[in-house]
């Protein structure tokens, strides 16, 4: 503590940050590890593995198919309306509370608080059951009898509100084919991305296991991370200026179809990602991601301290982050945060990271846009984000599957490798399930084919062929005297 008092005082007087990251002396381009100039004198440390493994030819299946048809709606008031107009949902991506389907699903989301609001807008829709999602990450799920025309009976009781102009709508209709990703199959590749304080060596136990399962890994470290260069201003670590080493950098590696894996701020890039190729990105996992919100830095924060105060509470920062980000703090957890190098950045980056969170785009729209397949694992004891805003995340994404880990927390990853692996690999192999073609119904061969079976009952029935043989027989034999007579 005396030590890093008397670097920030040092700090203080002489104008320039200490503890600077530099690249590290030992790291070399072996074992996997790459550096990369995304841009003149911003390197990049990357871990790259391509696994020794027998290609195979990927299935010509027809593969699980989605049909995305959704309108997204803004008012001004501060409401999100999401209707899923899809005329084909699947059972898997559509659930209701009690699992039941829903096709054609209107979602309705408070955006900020209106309390001296009107009523919400009603939007025509042709269902009886409606979800509504509010600002805590509850859903109410509408009783049958509350119908269209239920609503009309009470409107016309009442006078009549005017209908608000809507201030933004979206419209996205498209077909997305989601299919299994194998690791042998050559065109998959999986990204790893790390948030503030941490570095690629956090995705430890999930690079070995994936690339022992074949698939070919991909993780950077951030500027300012690990073994990434750092650059001396601020904005060096803004989030357009990150999010931009990570287009590079996907570009540079991506193959046919990507997996985007992201944690904490790491989620925000994954998503800024799936927006710039939306071809390319197959599925994401989002892990303590957090809530559908654009970022914005805190004003009343801590890291709004000059560099050199950081720098002097950096022990208190390191104990609080070992406190908030693991569900137990023993010499276990300490030793992980020391060998996979997690929260090990300068004072002037970490507050360059907080002050540059600033992403007025990534708001609930631009989250509900998205098509993708979305993971989002969350620890329960996580006290950076609280489980509502994931159960929020899910609740707007189109398919988005929310799985919770009570014996995790923030670094989930590395509290429990083998749980996470296991979540990662499972959604990595889902398929959605494809609806059978519908049967053409054809009308005359039945027919022909009941009228052919009459037909050899008929003639092949003995029970029913000897009586009307006697009978006929019966009335010739009476005949044959009448006609007799009447010679």
């Amino acid at each position: 503590m005396l030590t890093s008092f008397m670097e920030g005082l040092l700090c203080c007087l002489t104008s320039k940050s200490a503890n600077v990251v530099v690249p590290v002396e030992t790291s070399e381009p072996a074992d996997g590890y790459e550096f990369v100039e995304v841009k003149p004198g911003r390197v990049l440390r990357v871990r790259h593995i391509i696994p020794d493994r027998p290609v195979v030819e990927e299935p010509t299946g027809p593969g699980g198919s989605i049909s995305c048809k959704r309108k997204i709606t803004v008012y001004r008031n501060g409401q999100l309306f999401i209707e899923n107009l899809g005329d084909r949902a699947s059972a898997e991506l559509k659930n209701g509370q009690n699992g039941e389907t829903e096709q054609n699903s209107t979602v309705e989301v408070e955006l900020t608080d209106c309390g001296n609001s009107s009523a919400p807008v009603n939007i025509p829709d042709g269902r009886s059951d409606s979800i509504t999602a509010v600002k805590d990450g509850t859903a109410e799920t509408g009783a049958g009898e509350d119908t269209p025309a239920a609503g009309q009976n009470d409107q016309s009781q009442q006078p009549r509100k005017r209908r608000r102009k809507p201030k933004r709508s979206v419209v996205i209709d498209c077909e997305r084919k989601i299919s299994a990703c194998i690791g042998t199959h050559a065109d998959v590749a999986l990204f790893f991305i790390h948030g503030v304080g941490g570095s690629l060596d956090i995705w430890g136990s999930q690079l070995d296991f994936f690339s022992r399962q074949g698939y070919e890994v991909i993780a950077p470290d951030l500027a300012g991370h690990g073994a990434s260069s750092a650059p001396q201003i601020a904005a060096a670590y803004t989030f357009y200026a990150l999010a931009e080493d990570m287009r590079l950098i996907f570009k540079r590696y991506a193959r046919k179809r990507n997996i985007l894996i992201g944690h904490s701020y790491g989620v925000s890039f994954c998503t800024f990602l799936a927006h710039e190729f939306p071809e390319q990105v197959h599925k994401m996992v989002m892990i303590n991601g957090g809530g559908p919100t654009a970022l914005e830095p805190s004003l009343c924060s801590i890291f709004n301290l000059p560099t050199c105060v950081l720098h002097c509470l950096s022990p208190l920062l390191a104990w609080s982050f070992l406190k908030a980000g693991f569900a137990r703090q023993g010499a276990k957890e300490k030793q992980l945060l020391k060998d996979n190098n997690a929260f090990n950045v300068s004072s002037f980056v970490l507050r360059a990271m907080m002050s540059g969170q600033y992403w007025p785009e990534g708001d609930e729209v631009y989250h509900a846009e998205l098509t993708v397949p979305v993971l989002l694992v969350h620890g329960m004891h996580d006290k950076f984000v609280p489980v509502e805003e994931d159960q929020r995340m899910a609740e707007i994404l189109l398919m988005g599957f929310l799985k919770v880990l009570e014996d995790g927390s923030h670094m989930i990853m590395m509290e429990c490798p083998e749980a996470v692996n296991t979540l990662l690999h499972e959604f990595l192999l889902w398929e959605p399930a494809t609806p059978p073609p519908p049967k053409k119904e054809s009308k005359t061969r039945p027919e022909t084919a009941k009228a052919s079976s009459d037909n050899n009952k008929a003639t092949c029935d003995p029970s029913k062929v000897r009586p009307a043989t006697a009978r006929q027989t019966s009335a010739n034999k009476e005949e044959k005297p009448d006609g007799k007579a009447k010679q």
